[in-house]
């Protein structure tokens, strides 16, 4: 399985939603504390990119010389429909400074200097070190995940159906029920998590696991049509 550093570092890399709390900021719209882009520097400090006349960086600006703390709060919600999509949510906290030169015109480079950090999504819940954080790496298929979630979904739903057969027990119905919808909701480069949902709303999570962990989308496409190959045996 990914470890902890590894998969915060990719809800960082990913396009999930995120804002910067700075304690005692007051904002009247809460997009104001969502920033524009964020990267991470090789020391696994947080680039975040604002508008230079964001509440934020006039936070930061002013207290240039102090210890302005801040947290960056990611949520990961499924990109399809699926009950209970959040999948998870990553905590960046730390020490904010601003970076003159690094943002262009309008707008201003913030360094979130990483001091602690956590996530808790479908793995479970854990803290992250800050040297942890700074030698992993994101996870190869973090940039398509979304676009391939939702074709599965849109284009393979019977073969995902196909799947249920891989459950052993949990397929069996002796009562004649329909198999539950089988929703692609997590994808990385060991393998597939697909959420089976009930007729009655009811669901559960089964995990397939990839022969061998996948690098880009070329050796993704391998993989799938192995699983699927063994799904309709």
């Amino acid at each position: 399985m990914p470890s902890a550093a590894e998969r915060t570092r990719t809800l960082v890399q990913s396009t999930c939603s995120a804002v910067l709390l700075v304690p005692g900021l007051n904002v009247i719209h809460p997009d104001q504390l969502m920033p524009d882009s964020r990267s991470i520097g090789p020391e696994g400090d947080l680039f975040l990119g604002f508008p230079a006349d964001s509440p934020v960086v006039r936070a930061a600006t002013r207290a240039q010389g102090d210890e302005l703390t801040a947290v960056l709060e990611i949520t990961d919600v499924a990109p399809v429909s699926v009950p209970h999509r959040i999948r998870g949510r990553a905590r960046i906290a730390g020490w904010l400074t601003a970076v003159p030169g690094l943002a262009g015109p309008g707008g201003v480079m913030l360094r979130l200097e990483t001091g602690e950090a956590s996530v808790d999504d479908l793995w479970g819940a854990e803290e992250v070190e800050p040297e942890a954080f700074r030698d992993a790496v994101a996870d190869p298929l973090v940039t398509h995940e979304t676009e391939l979630l939702q074709h599965l979904h849109a284009a393979h739903g019977e073969q995902m159906g196909s799947l249920s057969a891989l459950l052993g027990g949990r397929k069996e119905r002796a009562d004649g029920r329909s198999l539950p919808e089988a929703v692609p909701v997590a994808l990385d480069r060991f393998g597939l998590r697909v959420r089976f949902v009930e007729e009655s709303g009811a669901c559960f999570d089964a995990r397939f696991e990839f022969p061998d962990p996948v690098r880009d989308v070329g050796e993704l496409r391998r993989a799938m049509y192995t699983l699927f190959e063994a799904a309709a045996c």
